[in-house]
Protein backbone atom coordinates (compact mmCIF):
# COMPACT_ATOMS: atom_id res chain seq x y z
CA UNK A 1 0.00 0.00 0.00
CA UNK A 2 1.22 3.48 -0.43
CA UNK A 3 1.17 3.81 3.49
CA UNK A 4 3.48 1.09 3.65
CA UNK A 5 5.84 2.25 0.67
CA UNK A 6 6.34 5.80 2.80
CA UNK A 7 7.40 3.96 5.59
CA UNK A 8 9.95 2.10 3.86
CA UNK A 9 11.19 5.42 2.03
CA UNK A 10 11.62 7.13 5.55
CA UNK A 11 13.37 3.94 7.22
CA UNK A 12 15.44 3.84 3.76
CA UNK A 13 16.81 7.57 5.11
CA UNK A 14 17.28 6.09 8.05
CA UNK A 15 14.60 7.10 10.23
CA UNK A 16 11.91 4.85 12.05
CA UNK A 17 8.43 5.53 10.41
CA UNK A 18 7.24 5.40 14.16
CA UNK A 19 9.02 8.67 15.25
CA UNK A 20 6.66 10.55 13.46
CA UNK A 21 3.07 11.22 14.79
CA UNK A 22 1.19 11.32 11.93
CA UNK A 23 1.14 10.87 8.05
CA UNK A 24 0.93 14.45 7.64
CA UNK A 25 4.82 14.48 9.24
CA UNK A 26 5.74 11.87 6.95
CA UNK A 27 4.95 13.58 3.56
CA UNK A 28 6.68 16.79 5.06
CA UNK A 29 9.75 14.78 5.90
CA UNK A 30 9.40 13.24 2.19
CA UNK A 31 9.64 16.50 0.34
CA UNK A 32 13.07 16.95 1.40
CA UNK A 33 14.25 14.47 -0.91
CA UNK A 34 12.13 15.73 -3.72
CA UNK A 35 14.92 17.23 -5.02
CA UNK A 36 17.21 14.52 -5.00
CA UNK A 37 14.91 13.04 -7.87
CA UNK A 38 13.33 16.36 -10.06
CA UNK A 39 16.02 18.23 -11.82
CA UNK A 40 15.68 22.05 -10.94
CA UNK A 41 13.53 21.70 -8.16
CA UNK A 42 14.13 24.97 -6.16
CA UNK A 43 12.75 24.99 -2.90
CA UNK A 44 13.07 26.90 0.68
CA UNK A 45 12.33 25.14 3.85
CA UNK A 46 12.46 27.08 7.25
CA UNK A 47 12.09 24.99 10.65
CA UNK A 48 12.95 25.75 14.29
CA UNK A 49 16.62 24.09 15.15
CA UNK A 50 16.81 19.93 15.51
CA UNK A 51 14.70 18.93 12.82
CA UNK A 52 17.54 17.21 10.89
CA UNK A 53 17.84 19.47 8.19
CA UNK A 54 21.56 19.21 7.81
CA UNK A 55 21.98 15.37 7.98
CA UNK A 56 19.21 14.94 5.52
CA UNK A 57 21.33 17.04 2.57
CA UNK A 58 24.78 16.30 3.69
CA UNK A 59 24.99 12.38 4.44
CA UNK A 60 22.20 11.15 2.39
CA UNK A 61 23.59 11.71 -1.21
CA UNK A 62 26.66 11.99 -2.42
CA UNK A 63 25.14 14.06 -5.52
CA UNK A 64 24.51 17.18 -3.46
CA UNK A 65 27.13 19.62 -1.46
CA UNK A 66 25.38 21.16 1.24
CA UNK A 67 27.24 25.14 2.04
CA UNK A 68 27.03 25.55 5.64
CA UNK A 69 27.97 29.47 6.70
CA UNK A 70 31.12 31.39 5.84
CA UNK A 71 31.58 33.19 2.59
CA UNK A 72 29.82 32.65 -0.36
CA UNK A 73 31.24 34.24 -3.71
CA UNK A 74 29.90 33.89 -7.40
CA UNK A 75 33.25 32.01 -8.57
CA UNK A 76 32.03 29.46 -6.01
CA UNK A 77 28.62 28.63 -7.35
CA UNK A 78 28.67 28.98 -11.07
CA UNK A 79 32.31 29.57 -12.52
CA UNK A 80 35.61 30.87 -11.69
CA UNK A 81 37.23 32.99 -14.07
CA UNK A 82 40.86 32.92 -12.92
CA UNK A 83 40.88 28.99 -12.38
CA UNK A 84 38.40 28.77 -15.22
CA UNK A 85 36.80 25.74 -13.97
CA UNK A 86 33.27 25.41 -13.20
CA UNK A 87 31.56 25.97 -9.51
CA UNK A 88 29.50 23.61 -7.14
CA UNK A 89 26.06 23.70 -9.10
CA UNK A 90 27.68 22.73 -12.34
CA UNK A 91 28.71 19.56 -10.58
CA UNK A 92 25.81 18.44 -8.58
CA UNK A 93 22.32 17.21 -8.51
CA UNK A 94 21.36 19.95 -6.14
CA UNK A 95 22.91 22.79 -3.54
CA UNK A 96 21.76 23.30 -0.42
CA UNK A 97 22.24 26.75 2.02
CA UNK A 98 22.32 25.21 5.26
CA UNK A 99 21.77 28.16 7.78
CA UNK A 100 21.06 30.61 5.42
CA UNK A 101 21.21 33.15 8.22
CA UNK A 102 24.99 32.83 9.09
CA UNK A 103 26.07 32.54 5.33
CA UNK A 104 27.49 35.54 3.91
CA UNK A 105 27.61 36.67 -0.03
CA UNK A 106 30.21 38.36 -1.65
CA UNK A 107 29.12 40.76 -4.42
CA UNK A 108 25.45 39.88 -3.37
CA UNK A 109 24.08 41.83 -6.31
CA UNK A 110 26.18 39.78 -8.64
CA UNK A 111 25.20 36.91 -7.11
CA UNK A 112 21.48 37.74 -6.86
CA UNK A 113 21.64 38.48 -10.75
CA UNK A 114 23.14 35.42 -11.53
CA UNK A 115 20.74 33.69 -9.79
CA UNK A 116 17.75 34.89 -10.97
CA UNK A 117 18.56 33.92 -14.84
CA UNK A 118 19.63 30.77 -13.26
CA UNK A 119 16.33 29.65 -11.23
CA UNK A 120 14.21 30.97 -13.96
CA UNK A 121 15.62 28.70 -16.81
CA UNK A 122 18.87 26.71 -15.40
CA UNK A 123 21.20 29.39 -17.32
CA UNK A 124 23.71 32.24 -16.96
CA UNK A 125 26.34 34.11 -18.29
CA UNK A 126 29.20 34.47 -16.29
CA UNK A 127 32.13 37.12 -18.10
CA UNK A 128 31.03 35.81 -21.61
CA UNK A 129 30.64 32.40 -20.66
CA UNK A 130 27.26 30.65 -20.74
CA UNK A 131 26.47 27.97 -17.47
CA UNK A 132 23.85 25.79 -17.89
CA UNK A 133 22.67 22.97 -14.71
CA UNK A 134 20.27 21.01 -14.01
CA UNK A 135 21.46 21.61 -10.39
CA UNK A 136 18.47 22.30 -7.72
CA UNK A 137 18.48 24.89 -4.87
CA UNK A 138 17.58 24.71 -1.75
CA UNK A 139 17.28 27.50 0.82
CA UNK A 140 17.49 26.20 4.63
CA UNK A 141 16.70 28.51 7.50
CA UNK A 142 15.59 28.81 11.16
CA UNK A 143 12.34 29.97 12.16
CA UNK A 144 11.27 31.28 15.40
CA UNK A 145 8.21 29.00 17.02
CA UNK A 146 5.42 29.77 19.73
CA UNK A 147 2.68 27.08 19.99
CA UNK A 148 4.05 24.65 17.12
CA UNK A 149 3.37 27.45 14.70
CA UNK A 150 5.83 30.69 13.32
CA UNK A 151 5.99 33.58 15.74
CA UNK A 152 5.27 35.89 12.31
CA UNK A 153 3.15 35.20 9.11
CA UNK A 154 5.40 36.88 7.44
CA UNK A 155 8.30 33.61 6.97
CA UNK A 156 10.66 35.48 4.38
CA UNK A 157 11.49 38.30 6.83
CA UNK A 158 13.81 35.28 8.47
CA UNK A 159 16.10 35.08 5.22
CA UNK A 160 18.80 37.21 4.92
CA UNK A 161 18.15 40.79 3.55
CA UNK A 162 20.02 40.03 -0.03
CA UNK A 163 17.56 36.87 -0.36
CA UNK A 164 14.10 38.96 0.50
CA UNK A 165 13.77 40.26 -2.71
CA UNK A 166 10.23 38.79 -3.98
CA UNK A 167 11.33 38.51 -7.81
CA UNK A 168 13.84 36.03 -6.75
CA UNK A 169 12.06 34.23 -4.66
CA UNK A 170 9.29 33.74 -6.78
CA UNK A 171 11.60 31.59 -8.77
CA UNK A 172 11.66 29.31 -6.24
CA UNK A 173 9.06 26.47 -6.77
CA UNK A 174 8.33 24.73 -3.13
CA UNK A 175 8.19 25.82 0.42
CA UNK A 176 8.64 22.78 3.12
CA UNK A 177 6.77 23.94 6.94
CA UNK A 178 10.06 22.50 8.79
CA UNK A 179 7.71 23.11 11.90
CA UNK A 180 5.57 20.41 11.26
CA UNK A 181 8.37 18.08 12.15
CA UNK A 182 9.04 16.65 15.48
CA UNK A 183 12.50 17.25 16.59
CA UNK A 184 15.19 14.58 15.94
CA UNK A 185 16.51 12.61 18.93
CA UNK A 186 18.20 9.30 18.87
CA UNK A 187 15.08 7.01 19.18
CA UNK A 188 14.36 8.02 15.19
CA UNK A 189 17.28 6.51 14.07
CA UNK A 190 16.15 2.75 12.31
CA UNK A 191 17.51 0.08 13.74
CA UNK A 192 15.94 -2.48 11.76
CA UNK A 193 16.59 -3.99 7.61
CA UNK A 194 15.57 -1.44 5.15
CA UNK A 195 17.31 -0.22 1.62
CA UNK A 196 20.80 0.64 2.02
CA UNK A 197 21.37 4.01 1.86
CA UNK A 198 23.42 4.35 -1.02
CA UNK A 199 21.90 1.89 -2.89
CA UNK A 200 18.36 4.43 -2.66
CA UNK A 201 20.04 7.78 -3.19
CA UNK A 202 21.61 5.85 -6.61
CA UNK A 203 18.57 5.03 -7.36
CA UNK A 204 16.67 8.61 -6.91
CA UNK A 205 19.56 9.90 -9.33
CA UNK A 206 19.11 8.02 -11.82
CA UNK A 207 15.33 8.43 -11.96
CA UNK A 208 16.06 12.56 -12.25
CA UNK A 209 16.50 11.94 -16.12
CA UNK A 210 12.81 9.90 -16.83
CA UNK A 211 10.78 11.71 -18.88
CA UNK A 212 7.58 9.54 -18.51
CA UNK A 213 6.64 10.98 -15.12
CA UNK A 214 6.18 14.24 -17.21
CA UNK A 215 4.17 12.65 -19.88
CA UNK A 216 1.61 11.50 -17.08
CA UNK A 217 1.14 14.14 -15.47
CA UNK A 218 0.01 16.45 -18.97
CA UNK A 219 -2.40 13.53 -19.28
CA UNK A 220 -3.99 14.32 -15.79
CA UNK A 221 -3.66 18.14 -15.37
CA UNK A 222 -5.41 20.82 -17.06
CA UNK A 223 -4.05 24.56 -16.88
CA UNK A 224 -6.53 27.22 -17.77
CA UNK A 225 -5.49 29.61 -20.31
CA UNK A 226 -4.83 32.30 -17.84
CA UNK A 227 -2.26 30.65 -15.41
CA UNK A 228 0.86 32.10 -14.54
CA UNK A 229 3.68 30.74 -16.30
CA UNK A 230 5.95 30.06 -13.23
CA UNK A 231 2.94 28.48 -11.07
CA UNK A 232 2.38 25.95 -14.21
CA UNK A 233 6.65 25.07 -14.20
CA UNK A 234 6.24 24.74 -10.03
CA UNK A 235 3.57 22.90 -9.47
CA UNK A 236 4.60 20.16 -12.81
CA UNK A 237 7.98 19.94 -11.02
CA UNK A 238 6.67 18.78 -7.49
CA UNK A 239 3.69 16.86 -8.77
CA UNK A 240 6.28 14.92 -10.79
CA UNK A 241 9.13 14.51 -8.32
CA UNK A 242 6.46 12.91 -5.72
CA UNK A 243 5.17 10.98 -7.92
CA UNK A 244 8.62 9.72 -9.16
CA UNK A 245 9.40 9.48 -5.59
CA UNK A 246 5.73 7.67 -4.14
CA UNK A 247 4.63 6.07 -7.47
CA UNK A 248 7.57 4.99 -8.88
CA UNK A 249 5.63 2.18 -10.96
CA UNK A 250 3.36 4.49 -12.85
CA UNK A 251 5.00 3.98 -15.81
CA UNK A 252 1.77 4.43 -18.77
CA UNK A 253 -2.00 6.75 -17.79
CA UNK A 254 -3.13 3.09 -17.25
CA UNK A 255 -1.09 2.33 -14.07
CA UNK A 256 -2.58 5.36 -11.53
CA UNK A 257 -4.97 5.84 -9.32
CA UNK A 258 -6.30 9.25 -10.09
CA UNK A 259 -7.64 9.71 -6.76
CA UNK A 260 -3.90 9.40 -5.24
CA UNK A 261 -2.23 11.18 -8.21
CA UNK A 262 -4.46 14.46 -6.76
CA UNK A 263 -4.42 13.67 -2.78
CA UNK A 264 -0.54 12.82 -2.75
CA UNK A 265 0.80 14.55 -6.13
CA UNK A 266 -1.32 17.36 -7.69
CA UNK A 267 -3.07 19.19 -4.41
CA UNK A 268 0.36 19.33 -2.04
CA UNK A 269 2.00 20.79 -5.19
CA UNK A 270 -0.37 23.32 -5.61
CA UNK A 271 -0.27 24.04 -1.75
CA UNK A 272 3.52 24.38 -1.63
CA UNK A 273 3.90 26.63 -4.56
CA UNK A 274 1.14 28.60 -3.01
CA UNK A 275 3.26 29.30 0.12
CA UNK A 276 5.66 31.09 -2.40
CA UNK A 277 3.05 32.97 -3.84
CA UNK A 278 1.45 34.42 -0.62
CA UNK A 279 4.73 35.04 1.01
CA UNK A 280 6.04 36.89 -1.70
CA UNK A 281 2.32 39.10 -1.88
CA UNK A 282 3.25 39.97 1.67
CA UNK A 283 6.85 41.26 0.27
CA UNK A 284 5.19 42.84 -3.01
CA UNK A 285 1.25 43.66 -2.92
CA UNK A 286 2.21 43.69 -7.22
CA UNK A 287 1.88 39.71 -6.40
CA UNK A 288 -1.12 38.04 -6.50
CA UNK A 289 -1.48 36.12 -3.72
CA UNK A 290 -3.63 33.18 -4.63
CA UNK A 291 -3.31 29.96 -6.72
CA UNK A 292 -5.64 29.39 -9.85
CA UNK A 293 -6.10 27.63 -13.14
CA UNK A 294 -4.49 24.04 -12.11
CA UNK A 295 -6.89 21.03 -12.09
CA UNK A 296 -7.66 17.61 -12.78
CA UNK A 297 -8.80 16.69 -16.13
CA UNK A 298 -12.50 15.61 -16.07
Amino acid sequence: TTSEWIDVLLSAMEYDPDGFASSTQKIEFLTRPLIFIEPRLNVIELAPKGTGKSYVFGNLSKYGWLVSGGKVTRAKLFWDKQKQQAGIIKNHDFTAFDEIQTIIFQEPAEIQAALKSYLESGKTTIDNQEFSSECGLMLMGNIPINNGLPVSPLYFDNLPQNFRESALLDRFHCFIEGWKLPRMNTSMIYKGWTINVEYFSEILHSMRTQSVYNQIYDELVELAPNTDMRDSKAVKRIATAYMKLLFPHWRTIVDVSKEEFELFCLRPAIYRRGIVKEQCHNIDPEFKSQMSGISMRN
